[in-house]
């Protein structure tokens, strides 16, 4: 049976950083209707009502109904290691991430911290994640086997790794490939789920496993292929060590295979002349990571110059180097640091990297991402008034601009009043004993 689903809506017919915010669709009485799945419709509130009155009703209210979030960029083995103080990225990787990871080789444990993950996620409101998994296969089988269960679509892959790495993390070139053969044919395509080829990033894959997975990239070029590139100076400074050859760090990819339209770069915020153009050549995407870049000391995204350029750009927490699961926060941190470069973010711009911009760039924009019929129906609903700092401000607002900015720059997981992935309504999930906040004000 088709729902109907009333409140504030907001959509796009472009993009906001190229076209501004006439890109962006909102209406104050709106609404969507869901059927099987997918969006049926969307339109005015009250239109809606009168041309499908078989429809059972769910009213939000002034809430807002958004396409779910998507991340572009996840690492859900770190989830435990979030928040962890003050490393550099290479310090990081030694530090936190290597010794998590090695605890992934345990089923059990990749599994837990799955269902965590993903728990997390929803009640943050992203409904469709990138991530990578660990060298080991029952990582991605646990990732994958979680999401499956919740009927998401999501992306990840086994990251791989051959040197630079401790003993008990490293695979080898033809292990790469072949674990990387054997579990895309076992995932990519099943349900809602697609296989990513994964290598973490140039100074852990020899020359050889680039070229083995460059080669399984080949074979497989409906397939997104995901890396990092450029996310600090002595990162950049280590590969130009490594590769001493190569032009440039982008260089290190294009040699061995590793440069696509399907391609999906995080960070890369120090990016050369040639790298840039290169990139924008191919049609790759560009997966800015703010909360990471800030936290671990990376540098500031090029958020102006590489949109002029018609970069193809996505928005990320990089979970557990970001220091936020919340899709919001990202983008108050994408905010924070476009204004440390001088050229701010409009909100439609902001809400548009977190959903219709991220699913481009992973290459599903015709799917989710965007309210619009034909569309899977992954819906966030936030309350713009969820706390009192943010009410107060938003019941001084005269646009709806000015009123959606305060959830943006202060929201969380509390801003998050319902979820739906392929239209179904997520099942609550208990949540840890929280004081609730004094004196909430119900939305205008």
């Amino acid at each position: 049976m088709a729902e109907l689903l009333i409140g504030q809506t907001l959509a796009f017919c472009g993009n906001p950083l190229v076209d501004g915010s006439d890109a962006a669709r909102h209406s104050a009485h709106g609404g969507v209707l869901v059927d099987s799945g997918r969006i049926v419709a969307v339109g005015e509130g009250d239109d809606l009502r009168r041309a499908h009155p078989e429809a059972a009703v769910t009213d939000y209210g002034a809430a807002l109904i958004s396409a779910g979030f998507v991340d572009a960029h996840v690492h859900f083995p770190q989830t435990g290691i979030i928040a962890s103080w003050g490393k550099r990225l290479i310090d990081w990787l030694n530090t936190y991430t290597f010794p998590e990871e090695m605890r992934f080789a345990d089923p059990a444990h990749a599994s837990e911290v799955a269902e965590r993950y993903f728990d997390l996620a929803l009640a943050h409101g992203t409904t469709s994640m990138c991530s990578y998994a660990t060298i080991h296969p029952e990582s991605v089988d646990a990732f994958f086997a979680a999401a499956k269960a919740r009927g998401l679509r999501a992306w990840a892959g086994k990251t791989c790794m051959d040197r630079n790495a401790p003993e008990g993390l490293c695979d080898t070139a033809q292990s790469a490939h072949d674990d990387s053969a054997r579990l895309l044919a076992k995932w990519h395509g099943v349900d809602r789920l697609s296989y990513v080829i994964t290598p973490r990033f140039s100074p852990t894959s020899s020359p050889e496993q680039l070229s083995a997975l460059g080669a399984l990239w080949a074979a497989h070029p409906d397939c997104l292929m995901q890396t990092h590139l450029s996310e600090q100076t002595d990162e950049i400074a280590w590969v130009r060590d490594l590769f001493p050859n190569a032009r440039d760090y982008l260089d290190t990819y294009e040699a061995h295979g590793l440069l696509g339209r399907n391609g999906v770069y995080g960070h890369a915020i120090h990016l050369t002349p040639r790298e840039r153009a290169r990139l924008s050549e191919v049609g790759a995407a560009l997966i800015h990571c703010p909360t990471s870049n800030t936290f671990i000391g990376s540098g500031l995204f090029d958020m102006a110059g590489l949109s002029a350029e018609g970069q193809r750009i996505g928005l990320a927490t990089d979970t557990g180097g970001g220091s936020s699961f919340s899709m919001l926060r990202t983008m108050a941190s994408a905010y924070e640091v476009a204004q440390l470069r001088h050229n701010p973010l409009h909100p439609s711009a902001l809400w548009w990297l977190a959903t219709a911009g991220s699913a481009a760039a992973l290459r599903a924009g015709d799917r989710i991402g965007n309210l619009a019929p034909g569309m899977e129906a992954d819906l966030v609903v936030v309350d713009l008034a969820s706390t009192p700092a943010i009410a107060q401000r938003a019941a001084r607002a005269e646009t709806f601009w000015e009123a959606l900015f305060p959830t943006i720059m202060m929201g969380d997981d509390r801003a998050i009043r319902d979820v739906r992935v392929a239209g179904r309504r997520l099942a609550a999930r208990p949540a840890p004993p929280r004081l609730p906040p004094a004196g909430i004000f119900g939305p205008r």
